[in-house]
C-alpha cells in the first residue's frame, strides 16, 4: 500500500493520507517522511477522521484513510454511510488489522462484521485482497478510481497466492486461482491461500477442486458463482467473516436462484474465541484440513 501512494503522490498533490494515531500500524510511516504537507492526523477520533476526509474530498482532494478496520467500519460508519456513500465523495476507507489480526485482544479489536455493514452501503465498493501483491494490484486500481471504497486490509504475514507476474485486479470480478471440475471453494482475503492448499491435498484424494478468489465483495461477481453452480457440484465458502451477511450470504443470494449447493465456513454467531489468528481459525476449521472435511461432506450428500 506505501509503495503505491508514495509513487502516486509524486505526481498527485491531491492525495492525502488521514490516520488515527495509526500511521505506524498502517506502515505509513514512510509516506509520512516522503510527503509530510500530505498526511493528516487525526488522533484517535475515528468519526472525525471520516468526516475530514469528506470535506476534504468535497474540495477536490483524494484521501486514503487507515484506522483499525473494528473502528472504521463500526463506530464511524454513520459518516461512512452519510458524508462519504450518500455524499458520493472520493474516500477510499483502509481497514487495517482486519478480521481476527489483533488476536489476544479479543473481540473488540476484531472486525467480522464489516463485510456486512459496508456491502449494505449504497455507493460503496468493498474490496479484500488476498495476498501482498493483490494489494499492491488493488492499490494501483484505488488511486485511479473517483469512487468511494472500503477495503480491508490484515495484520499478519500471508503466503503468497500471486506472483508479479501473473497478479492482475478488476473491480467486480472474481480470480480463478485454481481450476477444478468437482466442487468449487470461495475465499477471500486470507482464506484463499488456506482454500488453495485445501485443494492440492484434495487433488491428491482424486478431487478436483476449484478455488474462485472474491476479492471484490462489492460489486460482486454472480457469474461466477453461475457458472460454479453450473460447472461443478456444489461450493463451499470460506471467510475470515461472520456467517452472517458475508461472502456466504453473497453467494448464498446466487444460488438460491440457480438451485444449487453451498455450505458456509466462517464465525459462528457468537463472541469469538481469544487467540492467535492460526488458533481461531483452527478453532473455527478454517483450517486445510476443516475445509477438505467440508468439501468430502458436500460431496457425500449429492446425490
Amino acid at each position: 500500500m506505501c509503495d503505491v501512494l508514495i509513487e502516486a503522490a509524486k505526481d498527485n498533490k491531491d492525495l492525502l493520507v488521514l490516520t488515527s494515531d495509526s500511521r505506524g500500524s498502517a506502515s505509513l510511516v514512510d509516506f509520512a517522511k516522503a510527503y509530510p504537507e500530505q498526511i493528516v492526523e487525526t488522533g484517535i477520533a475515528e468519526q472525525n477522521l471520516v468526516g475530514i476526509s469528506a470535506g476534504l474530498a468535497l474540495n477536490g482532494k483524494r484521501p486514503f484513510v487507515a484506522s483499525p478496520a473494528c473502528f472504521l467500519s463500526m463506530r464511524s460508519i454513520e459518516q461512512v454511510k452519510v458524508d462519504v456513500a450518500y455524499s458520493n465523495k472520493n474516500v477510499k476507507l483502509v481497514g487495517i488489522s482486519g478480521g481476527v489480526s489483533y488476536g489476544a485482544l479479543g473481540a473488540s479489536h476484531h472486525s467480522l462484521q464489516d463485510i456486512a455493514v459496508t456491502r449494505a452501503i449504497p455507493n460503496l465498493e468493498v474490496i479484500i485482497p488476498a495476498d501482498r501483491h493483490e494489494t499492491k494490484a488493488v492499490f494501483e486500481y484505488l488511486v485511479k478510481s473517483d469512487k468511494p471504497a472500503y477495503i480491508r486490509l490484515g495484520r499478519n504475514p500471508v503466503e503468497d497466492c500471486f506472483t508479479e507476474e501473473n497478479i492482475s485486479f478488476e473491480i467486480g470480478k472474481a480470480r480463478m486461482m485454481v481450476e477444478g471440475t468437482d466442487v468449487t471453494i470461495a475465499a477471500v482475503g486470507e482464506t484463499v491461500r488456506v482454500a488453495m492448499d485445501a485443494a492440492e491435498v484434495l487433488k491428491k484424494e482424486g478431487i478436483s477442486t476449484r478455488v474462485l478468489n472474491f476479492a471484490s465483495l462489492k460489486p460482486f461477481d454472480d457469474e461466477a458463482v453461475r457458472k460454479a453452480v453450473a460447472e461443478t457440484k456444489g461450493i463451499v465458502s470460506v471467510e475470515e467473516h461472520s456467517v452472517n451477511g458475508g461472502l456466504g450470504s453473497a453467494i448464498a443470494a446466487v444460488v438460491a436462484e440457480e438451485g444449487g449447493r453451498l455450505t458456509i465456513m466462517g464465525i459462528p454467531d457468537e463472541t469469538v474465541v481469544t487467540g492467535t489468528t492460526k488458533e481461531v481459525f483452527d478453532h473455527y476449521g478454517i483450517s486445510v484440513s476443516g475445509i477438505s472435511e467440508k468439501v468430502k461432506e458436500l460431496l457425500a450428500n449429492v446425490k
